[in-house]
């Protein structure tokens, strides 16, 4: 039975602490610059990350089910919180406190999926739409950051509004600014590339906060973080109204969607490389509590970060003890270091930040996408044999025109809809025999049918039309199937039998039921007959259940349904000389 708190601890050694423990450490090291960094994609002050940060990780380990991943503000849901809080905040409301607020409606609207076992809820994200809205994600974020890196003010709108607004204001841009932001930025890219084990976010703002310091670069006309405060956070529920908060829990939805998959995506991915499975319930639930106690300390919407879980797993984590010794750093940090951090460039912050999610923008992925369909697939199925990539630039487009959580939706309506075109129009293949005889008689191959427009080598059977649906038999392409075999029979000289072939049809409803019956109907005017063969177990029971008068036989194989017709046709002849 699985342990109800700290299953991540389950079978624990001691001999994994010291790992743990240095796993934390460098954990840190990433963390705290990028949750200060994440904050301000959220729109609040910096320290909300941290807030974040302690709660989220301790939690997690009691309830999660990842031994690796590590739990924290994330840019992609930080993004998203910036937009929805902002649409509230419109009228001159608290961001913070509505940032603080939706954290909270996150975590109840989570731990009541998991409390419901909706981890399935993951799969209405699918990877492709899930990467078209990070890419989108990305590009938005860093057209957001590039303002603060060469110093000129922000601009608002969706990002081809705010890129219009940086290209307008390039004559005004600082020199030093633009020194200290794009040095960090290549620095940070360089020694990610060579050196990717080493903190190099924490090495270059500490390197950036000496040289302000030194130099008294503020002083110059650099802008700096400021002031963070010191201490740990108030504890309690936000100032938020009973109508906003309830506005919030309905956006939290997204968000929850959202962090949920790109937590899950990164626990599942370090599980298999440590041979332990991931109970998707299980994630829901610790995400709940993240969040939950992230918003009871004042801080940020969190989730399951891909980064920074790769650090942990790369470092050697064994177990969540690494995230607590990070956390317990991070409160350190709070408590005593915060005065270090006021120094921090915001051109260095807009680095860090760009350098972390420069590397989601994967254009190589939607290049495998396109490819993915082609050549012959898509012949058949058009613009649905493209549903993926399709669905990823609709995601992609919908964040960077119409913002993240809107294109969100427009990714997964377009993937929706393009699968239910390829359901409604599925591929019929007429089939043949390999080295099949040409009276009907049993092939060299008994059972192996293949395509005959991909082997048009293998002939057909005279008077046979052996074809198979590769789809469920479903309302939406009853007609369709009815309409291409009856197209297809027309075609075979003197028909005597069409046989489907069940094998690629996993499921049948009554619709689907009621066209074989009037395809038979259809077929029997013609001078022929309609058999099925090869049926799995879900489509003989929907057949056993709901068969009328008419229906037409079915046999274990295509061989079976053929014997039976030549037996049948035997039968019929008149005896010879009569």
């Amino acid at each position: 039975m699985a342990r109800l708190i700290a299953p991540s601890f389950s079978g624990y050694s001691p001999s994994w602490i010291r790992s743990d423990v240095l796993a934390g450490l460098t954990v840190w090291a990433v963390l705290v610059p990028e949750s200060l960094a994440y904050a301000t994609i959220a729109g609040v002050p910096p320290v909300v990350g941290l807030y974040a940060a302690v709660p989220a990780l301790v939690l997690y380990s009691l309830l999660g089910s990842s031994r690796h991943l590590i739990v924290a503000p994330m840019s992609a849901t930080a993004a998203l919180s910036a937009g929805i809080v902002a649409d509230f905040a419109s009228g001159g409301a608290d961001v913070v406190a509505l940032t603080v607020g939706l954290a909270i409606a996150t975590g109840i609207v989570a731990l009541i999926a998991g409390l419901m076992r909706l981890g399935f809820l993951a799969a209405f994200i699918s990877e492709p739409v899930l990467r078209g809205f990070i890419i989108g994600l990305a590009l938005t974020i860093i057209i957001g950051q590039l303002p603060p890196l060469v110093g000129v003010e922000k601009g608002s709108g969706n990002f081809f509004e705010k890129a219009w607004d940086l290209l307008r204001q390039l004559g005004d841009v600082d020199a030093l600014t633009i020194a200290i932001g794009v040095g960090s930025l290549a620095v940070l890219l360089v020694l990610r590339r060579l050196v990717p084990l080493l903190p190099a976010s924490l090495i270059v703002a500490l390197v950036c906060i000496g040289l302000t310091a030194l130099l008294g670069l503020d002083e110059r006309g650099l802008a700096i973080v400021g002031h963070i405060d010191a201490g740990l956070p108030a504890i309690g529920l936000p100032d938020v109204s009973a109508p906003e908060f309830r506005d919030l829990l309905a956006a939290a939805v997204g968000v929850m969607l959202v962090g949920f998959a790109e937590g899950l995506g990164a626990a599942k991915t370090y599980a298999a490389k440590s041979g332990y499975d991931i109970d998707p319930n299980r994630e829901l639930l610790g995400l709940g509590v993240s969040n939950l106690g992230a918003g009871l300390a004042s801080g940020m919407v969190v989730n399951g970060s891909l980064s920074k879980t790769a650090v942990n797993g790369s470092a050697g984590a064994k177990s969540q003890l690494s995230a607590v010794t990070a956390a317990v750093l991070t409160l350190l940090t709070l408590l005593f270091m915060t005065k270090l951090f006021a120094d921090l460039p915001e051109a260095t912050l807009a680095a860090i930040v760009i350098a972390a999610v420069i590397e989601l923008v994967d254009i190589s992925a939607l290049r495998r996408l396109w490819r993915v369909r082609t050549g012959q697939v898509t012949k058949i199925y058009q613009i649905s044999a493209r549903a993926d990539f399709v669905g990823a630039v609709a995601a992609l487009i919908g964040v960077l025109v119409f913002d993240t959580l809107p294109g969100l939706v427009i990714g997964i309506a377009a993937s929706v809809v393009l699968l239910i075109a390829r359901t409604s129009r599925p591929h019929i293949a007429p089939l043949a025999p390999v080295e099949g005889t040409d009276d009907g008689s049993a092939s060299a191959h008994p059972g192996l049918w293949v395509d005959q427009s991909r082997n048009p080598a293998y002939a057909g059977i005279p008077g046979v039309l052996v074809v198979r649906v590769e789809a469920p038999l479903l309302f939406v392409n009853a007609d369709f199937v009815r309409e291409q075999i009856r197209e297809l029979a027309t075609d075979v000289p003197d028909l005597r039998l069409v046989v489907l072939d069940g094998r690629a049809t996993p499921s049948i409803d009554v619709t689907a039921t009621e066209m074989l019956t009037q395809l038979r109907t259809d077929l029997q005017r013609l001078g022929a007959d309609l058999a099925l063969a090869g049926d799995v177990g879900q489509v003989r029971d929907v057949l056993t259940k709901a068969a009328e008068e008419g229906e037409p036989p079915v046999y274990p194989t295509v061989e079976a349904a053929l014997a039976a017709a030549a037996q049948d046709a035997a039968t019929e002849e008149p005896p010879s000389g009569a």
